[in-house]
């Protein structure tokens, strides 16, 4: 799974909001753009709240972009607290396949650090 999440980062598709309080990596997501969808995978945190953190970064950034959702995968609470809803499977096919013939841009995803007080 390592392998495959550099080799896709390597081509520009996997990426990562990181949280981090001074040397230490506190909190974040990472997952895979597809289109002009970004398909979460997994989020983290060692310090409360820093997940959600990161979260409301990647929604600011991609909406910033033109995106029109995130694929969160499934609904859970802690999801559906930060605006998560489900949709039928119809209805996201439908904007996947929209969303899909569309990129994001490529500097949207540079490296950028962010100072915030936690």
């Amino acid at each position: 799974m390592i392998l495959a999440y550099k080799a896709l980062h390597q081509r520009g598709h996997a990426h990562s909001v990181e949280i981090w309080d001074d040397e230490n990596l506190v909190g974040g997501l990472y997952g895979v753009a597809v289109g002009k969808v970004f398909c979460g995978e997994s989020m983290f945190h060692t310090v409360t709240n820093t997940s959600k953190l990161a979260m409301l970064h990647l929604v600011n950034l991609v909406n910033s972009d033109g995106a029109l959702f995130i694929d969160c995968q499934m609904q859970n609470a802690h999801l559906a607290s930060l605006g998560c809803c489900e949709v039928t499977r119809e209805q996201f096919l439908s904007l996947l396949s929209k969303q899909n013939q569309r990129q994001f841009s490529h500097a949207l995803w540079q490296a950028r650090f962010l100072e915030a007080t936690i």
